[in-house]
């Protein structure tokens, strides 16, 4: 028999007859006579399939669908690995539903914040496995793994490229950064005008590194041909975009030190190289912070979960990537070299090496303003010294323009 609901009411057996009960859930009425009034009681009877002699789980009666909506949500607000990991080893069904494409494809970029220490074949096969399912995020960390850290060149370009066809700006970055230094290649692998055209992408998509770099590079002539207003204008974008990430994200910062970030304290003493690079012209000692090339003195930016992997893989491995090679000095990078003499160092002390302008600009004001001393010659330490290595100048010769002048030839 059916309810107005098309539901059916339990059948039941009595006495080898099969009939229906209509005790889903019924209230049993008791009346009683107390002088002229009525008393009603009633008892709230439980449907017999859902009671507890039955054990059903509730879990098990929800659709698949619903799941994996709730999974897809989980993966993609996860703050860490281990928000997601965990659900998948609570039960066999959660791991199936866990693993699908479209639970997959949502994860955030924490879900695969790795650290190297843990690195092994089962994350790497998870990582593959996200990047098969279409998650960007997935794509360019791998990428950048096989790349730097395992050394397999192709396989990492073309991860990188997959998630730059999909508008990643950090892949775009990446893969222009390759191209300015023909990483994985010979000098002769460079090819400045590719770079500087991903670079530009990335910077219409609002990376703020790709429009520093594409600042400078406009400004120097480099791979490009010279322009320095828009290459200024690029390069104040890039200081208002930082900014205002760095306003947004630090909600509790109180007043004060908001207005530290809005002055901007010209050096004490002059600058020490004696022959400053013409571009330092631009930079006064006063006004808006964000007419420098070095924009405002804001915290440093949180790293990419990436750039992370790399610098720990690195430091575990003796912090160098090989015999005569070397990391870029900006610690929010991570990049290695993939040949000698790849990076370019700082002209004035030639104790740091950068693999990109931009990364030279925020080491500068995050760090190296305060270390940078100059010397009159680099000294020659086990070959990696002089000025007759790989590392790019400008179109005029100059290096690009940092925070100490100059990113000379290494």
């Amino acid at each position: 028999m059916r309810t107005r609901r098309g539901l059916c009411y339990p059948r039941v057996v009595v006495g080898g007859n099969t009939m229906c009960s209509e005790t889903k859930v019924f209230n049993k009425r008791k009346d009683f006579a107390v002088g002229e009034r009525t008393i009603t009681r009633k008892r709230i009877k439980a449907s017999p399939e859902f009671s507890a002699a039955g054990g059903t789980d509730l879990f098990d009666s929800l659709p698949d669908d619903l799941v994996i909506s709730i999974l897809t949500k989980l993966s993609s607000t996860a703050r860490c690995p281990s928000d997601f990991i965990n659900v998948l080893i609570t039960c066999k069904r959660l791991n199936g539903l866990g693993l699908h494409s479209m639970v997959l494809s949502k994860a955030s970029q924490k879900t695969f914040a790795i650290k190297a220490k843990n690195w092994s074949e089962s994350v790497h096969r998870f990582l593959k496995q996200c990047a098969d399912a279409g998650n960007v995020e997935a794509c360019y960390t791998l990428g950048m793994i096989r790349f730097y850290c395992l050394q397999n060149r192709g396989s990492g370009a073309s991860m990188m490229a997959k998630a730059a066809i999909s508008s990643h700006a950090p892949a775009l970055y990446s893969l222009a950064v390759i191209q300015f230094n023909g990483s994985g290649g010979s000098k002769n692998d460079k090819d400045l005008r590719a770079g500087v055209a991903l670079c530009a992408r990335a910077a219409f998509l609002g990376h703020i590194d790709a429009l520093r770099e594409l600042g400078h590079c406009l400004q120097d002539g480099y791979g490009v041909r010279q322009n320095i207003a828009e290459g200024r204008r690029f390069l104040v974008q890039a200081n208002a975009r930082e900014l205002a990430s760095v306003l947004s994200a630090a909600s509790s910062v109180n007043e004060i030190s908001t207005r530290q970030w809005l002055t901007w304290n010209p050096l004490p003493h002059p600058h020490p190289h004696p022959h400053p690079h013409p571009q330092l012209r631009y930079l006064t000692g006063s006004g808006c912070p964000l007419l420098s090339d070095f924009g405002c003195n804001v915290p440093a930016p949180e790293a990419h979960p990436a750039s992370r992997f790399l610098a720990e893989w690195f430091a575990s491995r003796s912090g160098a990537p090989g015999h005569g090679l070397r990391l870029c000095s900006h610690v929010g990078c991570g990049r290695p070299e993939t040949r000698r003499h790849e990076f370019r160092r700082c002209s004035v002390c030639g104790r740091v090496n950068y693999c990109s302008r931009a990364c030279q600009a925020l080491d500068w004001k995050l760090r190296h303003k305060a270390e940078c001393v100059h010397v009159d010659r680099w000294l020659h330490d086990d070959g990696d010294g002089g000025v007759d290595g790989d590392g790019d100048g400008d179109a005029n010769g100059n290096g690009g323009v940092g925070g100490d002048g100059v990113i000379a030839d290494s």
